[in-house]
């Protein structure tokens, strides 16, 4: 599969971002501009990653550490958080059964536009009883509840 990395140069135009991006910018504009009348042609692209957005995520995950009776690990928090959004592939365990793999989610693996959906998705479970119990199974439902919005209200802006 052919990769092209874009930039926007300072006359506004399109270009390939080193020498090696250029040639490949410069073979997919032939490749579109020559397409005829009902020709077809298919491209991914992705949508490069925030730091700002990822240190986000991670800071508000290190927080929520602080809060939880349960995980003292962040990694393992995370692992937790990420499958319980559905962020995760299932491959066979030892026994034959299926076992939950959290999905990387380094810069390679997840564009920007699946990480803040995946952010998204992690915020949403952290509403849910479920979520609420696993961290805080010493609490009652309104005290889960207040842990869960005062942990937001530090993240809002």
């Amino acid at each position: 599969m052919s990769h092209v990395t874009i930039i926007k140069n300072t006359q506004g135009r399109l270009q390939g971002l080193d020498e090696k991006g250029q040639r490949a910018y410069a073979k997919w504009r032939r490749l579109v501009e020559g397409l005829e009348i009902g020709q077809t042609l298919t491209f991914s692209y992705r949508f490069p990653r925030s730091p700002k957005h990822h240190r986000l995520f991670f800071a508000k995950l290190q927080s929520l550490l602080d809060r939880t009776e349960t995980f003292s690990d962040l990694d393992k928090l995370r692992y937790w958080v990420v499958m319980c959004a559905g962020y995760f592939d299932l491959v066979p365990g030892f026994d034959g059964q299926p076992n939950a793999i959290p999905r990387s989610l380094d810069f390679d693996s997840m564009d920007e536009a699946d990480f803040g959906e995946l952010h998204r998705a992690v915020d949403a479970f952290l509403w849910t009883a479920r979520a609420q119990e696993t961290l805080w199974p010493a609490l009652d439902a309104e005290q889960r509840y207040a842990c869960v919005d005062s942990w937001v209200q530090e993240f809002a802006q």
